[in-house]
């Protein structure tokens, strides 16, 4: 794997990176908020480390700035603030799990293998135009959605664009306005509010009591998620 870590702390990158050359991984430190993210985008990364307190760019900030490109990525975050409050802020703001510090070296490895790991098998597979998740098999070209083995008809052209769309980028984070722009166009001015009736629309159709795919991210937006049951949330 080649993770980059980003970490102000040169003991912490230390010891991290004495751990990755024993798992055999391919680490690169930067100790810059702003130039770790500028890293980031100029390469192709399995996994991402990032400190919540960083000079030139925070953490949270360079979790948001990448979910908002959309780039799918396992992200972990180093944190000293250990408050319920700080860690729901930090994965609705795109880290996929949270790390407080002081940490043992054992245990981010373990949440490295874990986080890729769910990534690997999460992913939605798509050939000749048919997307497959958990539950999910949708043909782009025909545009049949199939649930659990059971064919979905009556979706409306949006209604089926949206869901296609979600469903590409798994467990990523949109708010109303990217899925305005995303799905009905740049050209579209209408009320954000669509995008909750077409969400509803969506869980009425195709969830079920134990089932729920599209899940409400409060203050932020929406994300598909098939691999969590009602009762988990």
């Amino acid at each position: 794997m080649k993770i980059l870590v980003i970490e102000d702390n040169k003991s912490v990158c230390s010891m991290i990176e004495m751990f990755f050359a024993k798992e055999g991984i391919e680490g690169v430190f930067i100790n810059d908020g702003l130039e770790g993210y500028q890293r980031f985008k100029n390469d192709t990364w399995d996994a991402l480390i990032v400190d919540w307190m960083l000079p030139g760019m925070d953490g949270v900030t360079i979790c948001r700035k990448i979910r908002e490109e959309r780039l799918t990525v396992p992200i972990i975050m180093l944190t000293a603030k250990d408050s319920e409050s700080d860690q729901v802020l930090g994965l609705e703001m795109g880290a996929d799990d949270y790390v407080t510090k002081p940490f043992s070296p054992l245990t981010l490895m373990a949440r490295i293998k874990a986080v890729t790991r769910r990534y690997q098998t999460q992913a939605p597979r798509e050939t000749a135009g048919i997307l497959k998740t958990e539950h999910f098999q949708v043909n782009k070209t025909t545009r049949e959605v199939i649930v659990d083995g059971t064919p979905i008809s009556n979706l409306t052209p949006k209604e089926f664009d949206l869901l296609y769309y979600l469903a590409e980028h798994p467990r990523q984070v949109f708010s109303r306005e990217q899925l305005l722009e995303s799905v009905w166009g740049y050209q579209f001015y209408g009320d954000e509010r669509t995008v909750d009736v077409h969400i509803k629309r969506l869980r009425k159709k195709v969830e079920t009591s134990s089932q729920t795919f599209f899940h409400t991210v409060w203050g932020v937006g929406y994300k598909f998620d098939d691999t969590t049951k009602a009762d988990e949330i």
